[in-house]
């Protein structure tokens, strides 16, 4: 993808127009450095990495040749780092979608793709399912051995693509900077429904986004809009934004579940209510000017 206004728009600036990193037999120690920093970045979604937790033997022998990328790469999904960050706290079909995300570089692209690793994982369990991953013929056609993962639907290669992949992909990159672990719909499936009925939601940039606010993203139960905080009548502007909120949980606020408020504030009051909303608990999920 060439760096246009889309690219800035969607948060793929980053990985436009910049070639797949791969270990190559005259690569220096910092460009192995960078094979490794790499492969963190891309199997552990971004997540921050402490000292203490890198696995330092890995690392040893990819630096002295006696393992490759692909190796490198399932040492790191089968650890317990990446147990920890993605297995043991999420929901199966999230696992799933992580997997294909870090070791595929793409979205699961139908129902039968989470049901056929659902199933490996209850008869054969979690080694063998990464080893479906890492040794498909799809994961050798695109990095082969010594090649770094990376979000491969962003361009296209015409390898084993399909075009849904495109917006799907969206669903689960939330910018360059955001985390994987730290994204407002937590440990949830991001594309069971949109699996099961087979279908592509539009695409909605990430929050890093071009300057115009925070990307908005539906609430999973179709919130409507629940209050208006003066308007443009009472304030005099003709600059509104869709405020999205979750989790307030304090006094005189139902104690039952419930999705997503969404409130219609002026330009004028916007930072006093984003400050009243953070002080009672809540999360900002999206600012977005209407």
């Amino acid at each position: 993808m060439p760096i246009t206004t889309e690219a800035s728009r969607l948060g793929t600036t980053a990985y436009s127009d910049v070639a797949p990193l791969e270990l190559r037999p005259t690569s220096s120690r910092e460009e192995i450095d960078a094979v490794i920093r790499a492969v963190y970045r891309q199997l552990l979604g971004n997540d921050y990495l402490m000292a203490s937790e890198r696995l330092t033997s890995a690392e040893s022998l990819l630096q002295n040749r006696k393992i490759t990328v692909q190796d490198f790469v399932r040492q790191v999904a089968k650890s317990e780092l990446y147990k920890t960050k993605f297995f043991y706290g999420n929901f199966q079909t999230r696992l799933i979608e992580l997997n294909c995300k870090h070791l595929l570089g793409r979205a699961p692209y139908d129902e039968s793709e989470v049901i056929f690793h659902l199933d490996l994982y209850q008869t054969k369990g979690y080694d063998a399912d990464i080893d479906s991953y890492i040794d498909s013929p799809e994961y050798y056609a695109n990095f082969g051995e010594n090649i770094v993962p990376f979000y491969r639907d962003f361009v296209t290669t015409g390898i084993g693509q399909r075009t849904v992949g495109f917006s799907r992909l969206f669903q689960l990159y939330r910018g360059y900077a955001n985390s994987d672990r730290a994204q407002i719909s937590g440990n949830l499936s991001r594309l069971a429904g949109e699996l099961a009925r087979n279908t592509a939601t539009p695409i909605v940039a990430p929050s890093s986004g071009s300057g115009n606010g925070w990307a908005y993203r539906p609430s999973a139960k179709g919130t409507a809009v629940s209050s208006g905080f003066g308007g443009s009548a009472i304030h005099g502007s003709d600059r509104l934004f869709r405020v999205e909120v979750a989790a307030v949980s304090q006094p005189g606020y139902p104690r039952v579940r419930r999705s997503n408020q969404v409130f219609i504030v002026p330009y004028e009051d916007l930072s006093n209510r984003m400050q009243q909303v953070l002080r009672v608990g809540g999360k900002i999920a999206s600012v977005t000017p209407i």
